[in-house]
């Protein structure tokens, strides 16, 4: 009987926030409605954006994206095909006359180029993998592209011949490889990813890497066109210096590998400038941390005269473009849970140019987003707000202009709760620690609501002051809203970032549990009316905070890890714990992987927690949820325990997902307001 009330809970909670449209709040079925732009790529001459315009399919339950072109006025705003299919990895040819994008249907993925005078459209491969990191030649006659190439799996038996007609079990699946398996992905067949050309007319496709090694992209040629640049680790003992690669080349004339740097550390994304005399790369010399500033280097193009430029910006750098005389780039890095773009230059000197870049994570207010710039140094980026996802904004000599506006027909006719970034110090060490509140629509400050936290994941990530919709659903319910950027949390120097080295969880639950005070100091948040929730890291703050303290009057663990033994054999990226989150191995320091473990304070927790998982979930597999649940029940404490079918780690991906996930929690919490 309480299965069901639970279940006319979870409608009438869906059904009630929805019937709250008359007052023009954020509901559960605008999910589907939501629309963001990603990957601005402006042409050379500043003149037109093309973009990729993300919607949500109601009937499919998926996200599409599209190809979009416009003027950098705001004017022509049009689809660039009349398919309704995946477009993506669009890239301007250096003359700006064409681009060449991939088109995914259900019979593969093709590279297209579309004819700017014309607006013809051509498919010019016909390739067996799917390809990515579109790259032209500075000459324009060929495209370079990166395509996984398959290889055959292990083979250990041989078995009898099976009689015809027979309906025998499927053969046995055998892997040897260190990495075979990622969460959203599922099992990686065998193969290795190489670097190809085709002309960019469709004649001829030409494979210029080989041998048992991963060549990445992006991909940058040399000016005379001779050369590609890439990502590569090509020694011998690889597999297992998985966060080692190096800055790499390829003769177009030979097939001659170069490499170019060698420290130990993940050098990567090549960047060759317009004059052919630099390449510009991210990376760092590994220290085994938990983390690292990808620092910007510079080298010259054979490799020599290397040095790091980017020391005066404390963050990593996201992206970067060289300007048009070779003299700085314009790059992205996160700050105090804002995302900018500034400009480089090669003496190390840093010009702020625009804020708030991001809004392509929809669910939760994370970083992302991305920027491109053309030969005058204009710029087209995604630009969000709270009050919505990313637009496509661009900055010239006309000053900062939002020239899209496609969130407005859903979002300017919502009441959206209003989000308020405040400062507080840690109990700890007086250190400052950001967060956000955000307040339901029509908030009366002579009312009492109850107040929920809200744990970001990585840990080594932020939240910022950005559109989210899981954070407005909840705000719509009448819930004040808490996200905290406790340490550990990027965007606040790499020595703040790297406080949470063999120490997780660790102060970082004071940091959140100050900001829980501070609220209550102020008369914000009440005591008697606390609850909390978060995925990932933040289901595992979350355990750890009923687990340390019963001042919650519900949780809700959302996919979290609650055994680092156990979760660190059993991952997709099971390999790359060791040291880097605690010292050694979990058989060599079992002591140390069960003292942050979740679940070594279990027998503490009295609050009434929900614990979530996807039900494909190998980053954080299902077997980490039940082993909190199953404590719990054991231990008679309030719980249920909700799978999401066909739902890996990134459970909000689907948005009816998104949907139940927010709607589960509300229920939850509401048995116990």
């Amino acid at each position: 009987m309480k299965k069901y009330l639970f279940l006319i809970t979870i409608f009438s909670i869906f059904y009630s926030v929805n019937a709250q449209n008359k007052n023009n709040l954020f509901s559960y079925i605008d999910v589907f409605d939501l629309q963001y732009v990603s990957n601005p790529q402006i042409s050379p001459n500043g003149s037109q954006v093309i973009y990729r315009r993300m919607r949500f399919d109601i009937l499919k339950d998926r996200i599409i994206g599209s190809l979009w072109i416009i003027n950098t006025d705001g004017s022509d705003h049009q689809k660039l095909t009349s398919k309704e299919v995946e477009e993506y990895g669009s890239s301007w040819s250096p003359s700006g006359n064409r681009l060449a994008y991939i088109s995914s249907t259900n019979e593969g993925s093709e590279i297209y180029v579309y004819w700017k005078n014309s607006g013809k459209i051509a498919r010019i491969s016909q390739l067996e993998g799917s390809p990515s990191n579109l790259s032209w030649s500075p000459d324009e006659k060929s495209i370079a592209f990166t395509m996984n190439v398959k290889t055959s799996p292990p083979v250990l038996i041989e078995m009898p011949k099976m009689p015809k007609g027979a309906k025998w079990a499927n053969p046995a699946r055998i892997t040897d490889r260190l990495y075979h398996e990622s969460d959203g992905r599922g099992y990686i067949d065998p193969g290795f990813n190489h670097v190809f050309t085709i002309s960019s007319d469709g004649s001829g496709i030409n494979q210029l890497t080989s041998g048992n090694f991963n060549h990445k992209g992006p991909l940058s040629w040399s000016n005379d066109n001779s050369k590609i640049f890439f990502t590569a680790n090509r020694s011998k003992d690889w597999e297992y210096s998985f966060r080692n690669s190096e800055i790499v080349s390829v003769s177009l004339i030979d097939k001659t590998i170069q490499i170019l740097t060698d420290r130990n550390g993940p050098d990567s994304k090549p960047l060759v400038s317009p004059n052919g005399k630099y390449i510009a790369y991210s990376g760092y010399e590994d220290k085994v941390q938990t983390y690292q500033n990808r620092s910007l280097s510079i080298m010259l193009i054979n490799g020599s005269e290397d040095k790091v430029f980017s020391s005066k910006i404390d963050a990593s750098i996201n992206q970067y473009v060289w300007d048009s005389n070779s003299k700085g780039l314009y790059v992205s890095y996160d700050k105090q849970g804002d995302t900018k773009i500034a400009y480089l230059s090669l003496s190390g000197k840093v010009t702020n140019i625009a804020n708030q870049l991001g809004g392509t994570s929809i669910g939760r207010p994370y970083g992302g987003g991305s920027f491109s710039v053309s030969e005058n140094g204009s710029i087209a980026y995604t630009f969000t707000l709270p009050s919505h996802p990313s637009e496509l904004a661009v900055i010239n000599s006309n000053g900062l202009k939002k020239i899209t506006n496609i969130s407005d027909p859903l979002l300017k006719k919502r009441n959206l709760a209003k989000v308020e970034t405040i400062w507080y110090k840690s109990s700890f060490d007086n250190r400052q620690i950001q967060g956000w509140v955000v307040y339901p629509p029509n908030y009366d400050s002579n009312k009492k609501y109850r107040f929920l936290v809200e744990n970001h994941g990585g840990p080594i990530s932020n939240y910022g002051n950005r559109f989210s919709a899981e954070i407005q659903l909840f705000a719509s319910a009448e819930y004040i809203v808490f996200y905290p950027n406790p340490r550990g949390s990027t965007g606040y120097g790499e020595e703040f970032a790297n406080l949470l080295y063999h120490n997780y969880p660790g102060q970082d639950y004071n940091d959140v549990m100050d900001g829980v005070d501070f609220f209550i100091k102020k008369g914000i948040a009440h005591e008697d009316e606390l609850y909390v929730t978060g995925g990932s890291a933040g289901g595992i703050m979350t355990a750890w905070i009923i687990g340390k303290n019963n001042r919650f009057k519900a949780a809700a663990v959302i996919k979290p890890v609650m055994n680092w033994i156990s979760k660190t054999l059993v991952a997709d990226n099971y390999f790359q714990y060791a040291n880097s989150r605690f010292p050694g191995q979990p058989w060599e320091n079992f002591e140390i992987y069960w003292k942050f473990s979740p679940l070594s304070l279990v027998g503490n927790i009295e609050t009434p927690t929900m614990v979530m998982v996807g039900m494909e979930d190998l980053r954080t597999p299902p077997s980490e949820a039940k082993q909190l649940y199953h404590a719990l029940k054991l231990r008679k404490v309030p719980t249920v325990f909700v799978e999401i079918p066909e739902a890996s780690h990134g459970i909000a991906k689907r948005p009816s997902n998104l949907i139940s996930k927010v709607s589960h929690i509300l229920a939850w919490f509401k048995k116990y307001q």
